[in-house]
């Protein structure tokens, strides 16, 4: 029994990953909406806007991946604190690809919490 449980921990631990990096993209042009900002705000947005806690190993490269396919610009800026900051904001076709991800994103959470609707009720009798 204990085994099925740390199989099933292991399996729900995973999914939450994927779907983690699957909306990694979408919560980094939304960060970015509002205007520029350099690598370590955008970590530290996502991590206090949602529980998107990521690593500069996974945002940096993502972040030229967007600047690839023409989503983002970047441009190093001085800083006060002596070193210069590459700073990322949207360009007009990363602000439609934002737009676009996010009604796609509440239509599918919509229908989703649609299909959820049973189970609030088990979740919330099972929570401690």
């Amino acid at each position: 029994m204990e085994e099925n449980q740390a199989i099933n921990s292991e399996s729900a631990d995973k999914w939450e990953v994927q779907l983690r990096k699957g909306s990694l993209e979408l919560a980094i042009l939304a960060a970015l909406w509002a205007g520029r900002l350099y690598g370590l705000e955008i970590l530290r947005h996502l991590e206090s806007g949602s529980d998107l806690v990521v690593s500069e190993g996974t945002v940096y490269p993502l972040l030229t991946r967007l600047r690839t396919l023409g989503l983002v610009e970047s441009e190093w800026v001085e800083s006060d604190s002596g070193h210069p900051r590459k700073y990322y904001s949207l360009t007009a076709a990363g602000r439609e690809r934002a737009l676009e991800m996010g009604r796609t994103w509440a239509r599918f959470a919509a229908s989703l919490n649609n299909l959820l609707t049973p189970l609030n009720g088990a979740v919330k009798k099972e929570k401690p």
